[in-house]
């Protein structure tokens, strides 16, 4: 059998302030094969998108520092990483907090208490493929 090369593993990085959630994401996506990297606050979260480069970002909006629609201005604001498909993952679930965070670049705005895990992971793998 051929070797077939290993490819490096996924970067998602999650900007999210609350600790339980972030295990729980941090589990679920690296057992899915994902490499997670996370920030505690926005100016955190944006210093590591710039560093880093995720493949993907999951991003909060209720975030402290800098709130979550300040880090999608700035990344989409920045040519070096704006490219890079940020699903936003929030509690704000009115439409004009949706249409603000998709008509700023936003791939896809997920309610937390709407979505699955094994949704969330399924919306990682079908952005981050494309």
């Amino acid at each position: 059998m051929p070797k077939t090369k290993n490819p490096e593993k996924k970067k998602i990085l999650m900007i999210e302030d609350d600790i339980f959630l972030r295990k729980i994401y941090r589990d679920k996506l690296t057992k899915a094969g994902f490499e997670f990297i996370e920030a505690t606050n926005g100016e955190e979260g944006m210093d590591k998108v710039l560093f880093i480069k995720p493949d993907l970002i999951l991003l909060d909006l209720m975030l402290p520092k800098k709130n979550g629609f300040d880090v999608l201005f700035e990344i989409q604001g920045n040519p070096s990483v704006k490219n890079i498909p940020v699903i936003i993952l929030s509690n704000l679930g009115q439409e004009a907090d949706i249409n603000k965070g998709l008509s700023m670049g936003a791939v896809a705005y997920l309610i937390k208490s709407e979505v699955s895990l094994t949704e969330v992971v399924d919306k990682v793998k079908e952005k981050i493929t494309k």
